[in-house]
């Protein structure tokens, strides 16, 4: 992959994360989180170059590392959204300012892994980068599907004769978090 395409796909990849993160989203449970990390994990182990041959236990430590940067990542991102059940029983999650700040860490994290991994000669390309959002999706859409299976039916969901469940403006939305 050329360079110019490379920084396009991490520029698209950011924007792409940023605009999703504060956005509300329909919890579907029918939907399957593990989709989009398999697909990035075979795009990237498609790739060359994901293994530095000059520098390959080096290289082979970064990827580990940033593996787990994501699903750590992940599973802060999921934790600090919030998720909520509407009126019609339908699951819903929005990011929160703490969520954008765990986003904001990552990167910093990141560049922190490059830079080490420059520092120690090792080069580090675009498949590096998909596994750790790979990781990143994988335990936020896991983890999310966990917390809103915790929230349970609304009272009398599916039975015709259902009182609605209360509905919540934003401020009061967290208190209905699991």
């Amino acid at each position: 992959m050329s360079g110019a395409l490379e920084i396009l796909l991490i520029v698209a990849a950011v924007v792409l994360i940023a605009f999703r993160l504060f956005r509300a989203q329909r919890i579907d449970g029918g939907r399957r989180p593990w989709l989009l990390p398999v697909i990035l994990a075979v795009v990237a182990l498609r790739e060359p170059g994901l293994v530095d041959d000059a520098h390959p236990s080096v290289a082979v430590a970064l990827i580990l590392l940033n593996v787990l940067a994501g699903l750590l990542t992940g599973a802060a991102w999921a934790w600090t959204s919030r998720v909520w059940r509407e009126e019609d029983g339908s699951l819903w999650s929005a990011g929160t300012k703490m969520a954008g700040a765990v986003w904001c860490g990552s990167i910093l994290v990141r560049v922190a892994l490059y830079g080490v991994g420059s520092a120690l000669g090792t080069t580090q390309h675009t498949p590096v980068l998909l596994l750790g959002l790979a990781a990143t999706f994988l335990a936020r859409g896991l983890l999310l599907n966990r917390r809103a299976a915790l929230l349970g039916p609304t009272y009398g969901e599916g039975s015709g004769t259902a009182k609605p469940a209360r509905r919540y403006d934003r401020a009061a939305r967290p208190k209905d978090r699991v």
